[in-house]
C-alpha cells in the first residue's frame, strides 16, 4: 500500500515549510526504520513542499495509521517540529490517489508557480537520495520511475511548459516594474547552485550586464569563470551589498547570509576606506535597493526591510503574486496525469495477480505432464494424445487467464485470488519486495 504524508505551500506556512526544510538528519531511514511494515520511504523537500512517500505492508491492519505514524516521529527527531504543530498543515493521502498526486507534483501542477520546471529534477534526485540511503522500494521505484514519464508526458503533450514560469523568472518579472533600465543594474548574486544558473540565465534574458557573485561556501571564484561573472569575496561582501541595486539570494545555507548587519558592515567598511569628508558624506546607497530571497530555509533576515531604501521580496510575497493558471494548459495536464495514474493502478494491480496467475497454470501444467506420462505408458507412440492434452489445458486455462487481468484492471484483484484459495486450495504469498525491481531509472 502506497501512502504520502504531504505538508505543501497550499496547507502549510512558508514558515513551517522551512522548518521542514533543515532536518538535522535525513527522514526516509528514521521512516523506513519505524516499524516492520514499513517497506521503503522516499522524502521530496523543496521549497514548497514536504513529502513522505511509504510503502507500507499491505496486509497490515491500520497501514495507514501506522505510515502517518512513522512519518510524523521521524519529521520531530529530525527537525525538532512536534506532530501536534503539524496539525491542520499536511494531508495524507493512500491508494491510487498517491500516484495521481506525485505525477502531478513531479509535472509542476501542484507548484507555487505551475508548470514551474525546476521540480523534476527534484522528485528524480529525491528517488536518489533514497536509493543512496537504501530506504526505496520495488514499489517505490515503480512509482518515482512512472513520475517521471507522466512528467515529461505532460512536458511533450501540452503547452503547460510555455504557460508556466520559473520562481526565478517570476521573481525578476515582479522586480521589472521598479527597474528603470537593466543593463545599468549592478546585481549582487549570492550562491552558485543549479538556482545560481538559472538566475544568471533569466537576468541575462532581462538585459543585465553588471553581475557580480559571492559563495558563502567559497566557490564564487570557480562559478564567476564559468558564467563570466565578477566574484566576489567574504571580506567585500558587505561592501558589495550595500552598493548593488538588486541582491538575489538563493543558496543551500541554514543561516542567514544577509542582514540588516551585513549592509551597516558595509557602509562601515566604506566609510573607513574614504578619506575625503564631502564623499564620506555622499557615502552608501542613494538609490531603492531590491532583495529577492529565494531560498529556503530563508537565505535573508526580515530585518533588512528596515534598512533605508531597501525593498525585500521574499518567497511568501511572490507566491501572493503567483499568476492565474493557464486552464487550457493545465487542463489538458491533468488529463495527462489521471490517465498516467490509471495507467499505474491497473499494472500494479495486474502484478498483484501475476503470482495468482502463475500458481494455477504450475497446477494445471503438473497435472498435464502427469497425464502426458501415464498416456506414453500406455503406448501413445505417435504423441496425439499429448497433443490433444496440451491442446485442452491451453484452452481452459485462457479464459480464466485473461479474466484475472480483466478483474485487476476493474480493482478486483482480490477477488480472483480468493477463487483460487476457494476452488483449487491454491495460496499465494505475498510477493517479495525488492530494492528496485523495475528497469529503468528515473
Amino acid at each position: 500500500m502506497l501512502l504520502c504524508v504531504t505538508a505543501s505551500h497550499k496547507t502549510a506556512s512558508f514558515e513551517l515549510l522551512e522548518r521542514l526544510s533543515v532536518p538535522s538528519t535525513p527522514v526516509s531511514p528514521l521512516i523506513a526504520a519505524h516499524d516492520a511494515c514499513v517497506q521503503g520511504a522516499v522524502v521530496v523537500a523543496t521549497c514548497n513542499r514536504f513529502e513522505a512517500y511509504i510503502d507500507m505492508d499491505e496486509p497490515v491492519t491500520a497501514a495507514q495509521a501506522v505510515g502517518l505514524e512513522a512519518a510524523l516521529a521521524a519529521i520531530e527527531s529530525a527537525t525538532g517540529v512536534p506532530a501536534a504543530e503539524l496539525d491542520g498543515a499536511y494531508e495524507v493521502l493512500g491508494g491510487d490517489a498517491v500516484a495521481e498526486h506525485l505525477f502531478a507534483v513531479a509535472s509542476g501542477l501542484e507548484s507555487v508557480v505551475v508548470g514551474e520546471g525546476e521540480i523534476a529534477g527534484q522528485v528524480r534526485r529525491a528517488l536518489s537520495e533514497s536509493r543512496r540511503l537504501g530506504t526505496t522500494s520495488a514499489e517505490l521505484e515503480r512509482l518515482f520511475q512512472r513520475a517521471s514519464e507522466a512528467q515529461r508526458g505532460v512536458k511533450n503533450a501540452t503547452a503547460l511548459g510555455r504557460a508556466g514560469r520559473s520562481l526565478v523568472r517570476l521573481a525578476l518579472e515582479l522586480a521589472d516594474s521598479r527597474i528603470a533600465g537593466w543593463s545599468t543594474q549592478r546585481v549582487l548574486l549570492v550562491g552558485t547552485g543549479a538556482y545560481a544558473a538559472a538566475t544568471v540565465a533569466a537576468l541575462r534574458d532581462q538585459g543585465a550586464e553588471d553581475i557580480s557573485v559571492y559563495s558563502p561556501s567559497g566557490r564564487a571564484a570557480r562559478f564567476a569563470a564559468k558564467h563570466g561573472l565578477q566574484p566576489i569575496a567574504a571580506e567585500t561582501f558587505p561592501t558589495a551589498a550595500l552598493h548593488a541595486d538588486l541582491v538575489i539570494t538563493c543558496t543551500t545555507a541554514e543561516h542567514h547570509v544577509l542582514s540588516a548587519a551585513t549592509f551597516a558592515a558595509g557602509r562601515g567598511a566604506y566609510e573607513t576606506a574614504v578619506t575625503d569628508a564631502s564623499a564620506r558624506c555622499t557615502a552608501g546607497h542613494t538609490n531603492r535597493r531590491l532583495v529577492i530571497d529565494l531560498g529556503l530555509p530563508r537565505n535573508v533576515d526580515p530585518d533588512v526591510a528596515t534598512v533605508p531604501g531597501t525593498d525585500l521580496l521574499d518567497l511568501e510575497t511572490i507566491r501572493l503574486h503567483a499568476p492565474l493558471e493557464e486552464l487550457q494548459a493545465t487542463d489538458a495536464a491533468r488529463e495527462v496525469v489521471r490517465d498516467a495514474a490509471r495507467r499505474f493502478a491497473v499494472v500494479g494491480e495486474s502484478r498483484s495477480v501475476a503470482p495468482g496467475v502463475v500458481a494455477l497454470r504450475e497446477r494445471a501444467f503438473a497435472a498435464m505432464e502427469a497425464e502426458i506420462a501415464r498416456a506414453k505408458a500406455r503406448g501413445d507412440d505417435d504423441g496425439r494424445a499429448e497433443q490433444a492434452l496440451r491442446h485442452l489445458v491451453g484452452v481452459l486455462l485462457h479464459t480464466p487467464t485473461a479474466r484475472a487481468h480483466e478483474l485487476a484492471a476493474q480493482g478486483r484483484g482480490d477477488e480472483y485470488l480468493a477463487a483460487l484459495s476457494t476452488l483449487f486450495g491454491i495460496e499465494v504469498a505475498d510477493e517479495p519486495r525488492a530494492a528496485a525491481s523495475d528497469s529503468g531509472a528515473a
